[in-house]
């Protein structure tokens, strides 16, 4: 995946994790946090939701750290933002 790849899927990902944030009234790393604890959701019709949201996050943080990963392997090469800026069309 080029640099480019991992942000639009972060964005895509972060729009996904909203819909559920703005349906459910809670962060993502909080209902991630509750649902690798076991925490059980209340209402049995949220376990679809739930067990999506978590994957959906856990996609996210592994992007998230892709996303790192290549960007200081950039900047070992050339240490500065000019080597990391793209200028969409």
């Amino acid at each position: 995946m080029t640099l480019g790849d991992i942000l639009a899927d972060i964005h895509a990902l972060e729009e996904e994790l909203l819909v559920f944030e703005r349906k459910y009234g809670v962060r993502s790393e909080t209902l991630y946090a509750a649902y690798q604890s076991g925490e059980e959701p209340e209402d049995d019709r949220w376990v679809l939701d739930f067990g999506e949201w978590a994957s959906i996050y856990r996609t996210w943080l592994t992007r998230q750290a892709e996303y790192r990963n290549e960007v200081q392997r950039r900047q070992r090469q050339a240490p500065s933002l000019a080597g990391l800026i793209r200028v969409a069309a």
